[in-house]
């Protein structure tokens, strides 16, 4: 008898599952997700189709501003690994008003490239669950 009365193989087998549970939970929250497919049908946006207000953003971007939010313009890290890979850095992020909303809202857009001429920008209105680039 192992400790607490239960068999020595009941004790190992009772660590060996807590081990596979582990590393199996480690696996799915390190697991890449799919980056998204800009290629399919819905997966960009005309620029003329954006909101009023994420035209207006769009606008701002090319013409260096100004935004009128402090956080317009940091570096986005693409931790949801939709948008193409690329170094630390070449993504900013800017705010999309939302009508009604008192705090930032969930509606972004994010550049990549230089800063007044991206080489491309993607339009997310549920804050990075999904993007769609956008098309000038």
């Amino acid at each position: 008898m192992g400790s607490r009365g239960f068999p020595v193989w009941w004790n190992l087998a009772f660590r060996f599952a807590k081990s596979l549970i582990l590393w199996a939970g480690l696996l799915i929250a390190f697991a890449a997700p799919a980056q998204q497919d800009f290629s399919a049908p819905g997966a960009s946006i005309p620029e003329h189709e954006l909101p009023a207000q994420g035209l207006e953003t769009y606008r701002n971007i090319r013409k260096g501003g100004p935004f009128p939010f402090d956080k317009d313009g940091v570096v986005f890290g693409n931790r949801e690994r939709l948008l193409p890979p690329q170094k630390r850095g070449f993504y900013r992020e800017y705010t999309v008003r939302t009508p009604g909303e008192r705090s930032r809202g969930a509606r972004r857009i994010v550049c990549g490239g230089p800063a007044t001429m991206p080489q491309a920008c993607y339009y997310t209105a549920d804050h990075y669950a999904s993007f769609r680039k956008i098309v000038p």
